[in-house]
C-alpha cells in the first residue's frame, strides 16, 4: 500500500505513517460526572493548546443531556463552535470525535463540514459514529434499532454530496436526482471521514469506506492485534493505507515517577511512565492520539504545559 492519502490540511498534518501524533480532546477542563463543565476559558485553552504544538481538538456531538451517560462534553454545538474555533486558530486541526450520523440529516453535516473545511483553510476531520445513547433517539422520532442502516445511507450521502449534482437515492434521507447541488464543497477532493468504533458495521465495511478508524484505548498487545486486522484489511480494498487513532483519559500526576493508576478508559501517572506508554502505542500502530483531561483536577494550563515540554517532543517529528 501507499501511505497515507493526502486529504486536507488537517488529515495531513495530524496523520503520518509511522508516527504518532497528539492532540486534546475538547473541553478542556475537568467536570463532574452529569455536571456541565464550566467553559469560561474555553478559548484561551483551546489557543494555548495550538500555541504549544498538539496538532488537533476534538469536540464531540452529544445532542441531548441524557444524565444515565454521565458526560454532557463541551454543551456547545459542534459544528457552530467549530465554525467560532476556526477563525480563532490557524494551524490546528479540528475534529469532531464524533458526529452521531443518525441523528442529523446527512446534507446538513455535508455542508457544516465543508463550511468549516473551506473557512479554516483544509483543517476538518470529520469523525461520525452510528450512536450509541438509546435515549436520544425517541426524542428525536428516529428508529434506535435501524441506526446502522441509516449511518450506511449517510456515509454514503456524504461521499456523494462531493460529487457535482450528485445522484443518490436513500430510503431514510430522501433523493438526489441530480438537478440539485450541494455546497460548498471541501476544500480537497473529500472531508476526510474517520469511523468511530465499529459504528453497527462490520470492520471490512469500514475499511472500505473510512478514511481512518477511531477506536478505544486498549493494552498495547491488543491494541496491536486490532490495528493489524485493521491494516490487512485496508490493504485489500484500498490503494492507500489508512490511520488509526485513539483517545486516552489522563490523570497527570506531579510526581514524574508516580507509577500507573487505571481510570475510566486511561491513568493516573506521571510523566515518565505517560512516555513509555505513548511510545508503546505508537510502536503497535497508532497515528494519533486524543488525550482528554476531564478528571485531571490540576491546573488546566501547566498541565498542557507539562505535556508540550515533557512528551510532544517525543512524538513530532519537528520538535525532536
Amino acid at each position: 500500500m501507499k501511505a497515507f492519502e493526502s486529504i486536507n490540511k488537517g488529515f495531513n498534518n495530524v496523520f503520518v505513517a509511522g508516527e504518532m501524533s497528539i492532540g486534546v480532546v475538547v473541553p478542556i477542563d475537568d467536570y463532574a460526572v452529569g455536571a456541565p463543565p464550566n467553559m469560561s476559558a474555553h478559548l484561551e485553552r483551546a489557543q494555548l493548546v495550538e500555541s504549544l504544538g498538539f496538532k488537533a481538538l476534538w469536540l464531540r456531538d452529544i445532542p441531548f443531556n441524557v444524565p444515565a451517560f454521565g458526560d454532557v462534553g463541551q454543551t456547545y454545538d459542534p459544528f457552530t463552535y467549530l465554525g467560532y474555533l476556526a477563525g480563532q486558530t490557524s494551524e490546528i486541526a479540528l475534529g469532531v470525535s464524533s458526529i452521531a450520523l443518525p441523528l442529523h440529516h446527512p446534507v446538513h453535516v455535508a455542508k457544516a463540514a465543508a463550511t468549516i473545511d473551506r473557512l479554516s483553510g483544509g483543517r476538518m476531520i470529520l469523525g461520525v459514529a452510528s450512536g450509541d445513547r438509546p435515549d436520544e433517539y425517541p426524542a428525536m422520532g428516529i428508529d434506535f434499532e435501524s441506526r446502522g442502516e441509516q449511518f450506511r445511507e449517510a456515509v454514503a450521502y456524504l461521499r456523494a454530496a462531493q460529487e457535482s449534482f450528485p445522484t443518490l437515492e436513500t430510503a431514510h434521507y430522501g433523493k438526489l436526482d441530480g438537478r440539485v447541488d450541494v455546497l460548498p464543497k471541501a476544500s480537497g477532493h473529500k472531508i476526510p471521514l474517520l469511523i468511530t468504533g465499529r459504528s453497527r458495521q462490520s470492520l471490512e465495511w469500514n475499511a472500505e469506506h473510512g478514511d481512518g478508524w477511531m477506536y478505544y484505548l486498549r493494552d498495547p498487545y491488543s491494541q496491536q492485534h486490532t490495528i493489524t486486522e485493521w491494516r490487512d484489511l485496508v490493504a485489500r480494498h484500498a490503494t492507500y493505507d489508512k490511520p488509526f487513532m485513539q483517545a486516552m483519559y489522563v490523570i497527570l500526576h506531579p510526581d514524574p515517577d508516580f507509577r500507573p493508576q487505571p481510570i475510566q478508559l486511561g491513568f493516573r501517572t506521571g510523566i515518565h511512565f505517560l512516555n513509555e506508554f505513548l511510545q508503546l502505542l505508537k510502536e503497535v500502530g497508532v497515528n494519533h492520539l486524543a488525550i482528554n483531561l476531564r478528571f485531571d483536577t490540576g491546573n488546566t494550563e501547566d498541565t498542557l504545559e507539562r505535556l508540550a515540554e515533557h512528551v510532544l517532543p517525543n512524538f513530532h517529528s519537528a520538535d525532536k
